[in-house]
């Protein structure tokens, strides 16, 4: 919980000037095509390929149904930093078309919930989850800001490429602490930027979905 307050001590609050509603409306229309049309091509990588790039292990995939791989659009891999163990609970922030739940639901054979706001995504991560067996995952409509999971309830929080979406970043890091058991993991693939964002640069929404 340490790492979470520190990261919170360094992130701005919302950005003034952000219209929030039509951020989240672009995201939500950029990730619904790649929910639908996986094999459009983005100017991001997805997929099977990405995957392997991103050093997930083939077994780790076996029991993934192909659709929800085919919609992965992460940035990194939480897994890399430890996997969950048999019986703990994870929450998936931003959990898209379900493949990083889905693994951690064959990992922990245990309750878990994928959060997002997508509900292009939210369906096929459902479906998969169906297909694959796992009725011990539950695919929820939500935003990072406020999840619909009570306080304490989970042993590990993961995030995949979604942070850098985030409105509002500090509300989004405090949800995922208050989420947290007292001594729970916070693994987040993401991506960073390297020099300081101009200002009018922070408010172009095109910018913020790529």
């Amino acid at each position: 919980m340490a790492g979470v307050t520190q990261l919170l001590a360094g992130v701005a609050r919302l950005i003034p000037g952000l219209d929030v509603e039509s951020l989240r409306c672009a995201i939500r229309d950029e990730y619904s095509t790649v929910a639908m049309e996986p094999e459009r091509g983005f100017h991001f990588h997805t997929g099977r390929r990405l995957a392997r790039m991103l050093g997930y292990e083939e077994a780790w995939l076996a029991n993934v149904p192909e659709p929800s791989i085919a919609s992965f659009a992460g940035t990194g891999n939480p897994f890399s930093l430890g996997a969950p163990r048999p019986g703990e609970r994870v929450v998936d922030v931003g959990s898209g078309a379900g493949i990083d739940s889905l693994i951690a639901a064959s990992m922990v054979g245990s309750t878990g919930y994928g959060v997002d706001m997508t509900p292009a995504m939210l369906e096929k991560a459902r479906a998969s989850a169906a297909e694959a067996g796992f009725d011990h995952v539950e695919f929820c409509h939500g935003f990072a800001e406020d999840l619909p999971v009570p306080d304490e309830w989970a042993d590990m929080v993961i995030s995949n490429g979604v942070l850098n979406l985030f409105p509002d970043k500090t509300a989004g890091l405090g949800e995922m602490a208050r989420i947290l058991k007292p001594g729970g993991r916070l693994q987040i693939g993401d991506i960073l930027v390297q020099k300081a964002v101009p200002e009018g640069a922070k408010r172009d929404i095109d910018l913020w979905k790529g």
